[in-house]
């Protein structure tokens, strides 16, 4: 393995990779079209195809984050889509809590690791196995976070040697560790095959930070706070990565809920709204104090939770011979009552779409989750329901008219 470790680090023209997406796919490689040098290294591991798939476009999305907003940022990404994106803003003891990362020395002192916390710790089901992008150095706390959760990578455009002896003890030595250059800039024209036909189009370089999107503003409502417009950048960034349809639920410069590739606007939103109440409902009292066992391993408690918060609580594990395996005692149901009533209290969310809103059906599902604080495309036949709907509750939406397909 060490052998195997020191050949893919150096600089190379291609790397040849176990199998493409499935194992029957072979041959599989990576490298650069007109014959130059690849602009990363393996440190540690041996990445396959959507490890390399799903790094790559990490990378872009926490790059563009720190240039937009000037903070450090990370991303989780599961097949090829994020499954949380943040940036290094501090956490609340609530969140630290929530996220399990209460009991880490130096955390608050790293920007780095606060974004990474706060991205893995959005939607933990999701991030499950997950590649990881950090727009800055990985230090010994950010690794010491990677180190503890199941993930299959990260890539970051530099580690600290405490970092990388960290990464290195983990999934037995062979966790994917992948150095990027900070200074590589791909050919403004991409190309892509699909059954044996060459695409090509020009690379999608468009600036989410631009103030002109926030110039044409339809609502009643048309007052934006800097948290909001820093919340909505990041809603757009994200979405500009994530597969098609999409919408992005944001709140205190972190996703709370990704609906990706999805066929209808709606479910995007309806499930994306669904994670963003289920990552406010962890912070309810009632599963906070959940009594779970010493020993509880991190995914089975995430599972519990999430079924708890869920409507099949009762059957899967409250009832009687199932709350024994997870908690001293039985805990009481959090009731549909209380969910809403707790839910209701969650406020000044951003929501972005990477198109435009078919109808005002997305805005009363967002509503029900605390949006305040729309950016979408525009453009819709029906654009004047979605405003009226807008209206009445008093939602700013702003049209940027800007359309951020991924595919």
């Amino acid at each position: 393995m060490q052998a195997e470790t020191r050949q893919v680090t150096k600089t190379m023209k291609e790397l040849q990779l176990k199998y493409g997406c499935n194992p029957n796919q072979k041959p599989s490689r990576i490298f650069m079209q007109d014959g130059s040098e690849l602009p990363l290294e393996v440190i540690n591991g041996r990445p396959g195809y959507i490890n390399f798939l799903d790094a790559l476009n990490a990378w872009q999305l926490v790059k563009e984050l720190k240039a937009a907003t000037g903070l450090a940022a990370a991303a989780s990404f599961k097949h090829v889509s994020p499954a949380g994106a943040a940036v290094g803003l501090p956490l609340t003891d609530t969140l630290k809590k929530i996220y399990f990362v209460d009991d880490v020395k130096g955390l608050d002192d790293s920007p780095v690791a606060c974004a990474y916390a706060r991205a893995r710790g959005a939607d933990r089901m999701s991030s499950y196995g997950d590649f990881v992008a950090l727009s800055d150095t990985c230090d010994a706390v950010t690794a010491t976070l990677l180190k503890r959760e199941v993930s299959d990578g990260v890539i970051a455009p530099d580690f600290t040697p405490e970092a990388i002896e960290i990464l290195k003890e983990k999934r037995k030595g062979t966790y994917n560790v992948i150095k990027i250059d900070p200074s590589y800039k791909p050919a403004p024209v991409e190309t892509k095959q699909c059954f044996g036909v060459t695409f090509e189009q020009g690379r999608n370089e468009i600036r989410l930070d631009d103030p002109a999107l926030f110039e044409n503003i339809p609502t009643k409502n048309k007052t934006f706070t800097p948290e909001a417009k820093r919340d909505l950048i990041i809603a757009l960034i994200t979405l500009k990565y994530t597969q098609s349809n999409s919408v992005c639920y944001v709140k205190d410069g972190q996703a709370i809920g990704i609906g990706a590739g999805q066929q209808s606007r709606i479910h995007c939103t309806r499930l994306a709204g669904q994670k963003a109440d289920i990552w406010w409902l962890r912070q309810h009292p009632k599963v906070m104090g959940l009594p779970f066992k010493e020993g509880i391993r991190r995914a089975d408690r995430d599972n519990t939770i999430d079924v708890y918060i869920s409507e099949d609580e009762h059957d899967d594990v409250l009832r009687d011979g199932a709350w024994q395996q997870f908690f001293t005692e039985q805990p009481a149901v959090l009731t549909r009552e209380e969910k809403l009533a707790w839910i209701a209290k969650n406020t000044k969310v951003a929501l972005g779409s990477d198109a435009f809103f078919p109808f005002g059906d997305n805005i009363e599902r967002a509503h029900k989750s605390g949006v305040e604080f729309i950016a979408q495309a525009g453009g819709s036949v029906r654009d004047d329901h979605v405003i009226m709907t807008c209206d009445k509750y008093d939602i700013a939406m702003t049209f940027t008219g800007v359309r951020l397909f991924h595919h």
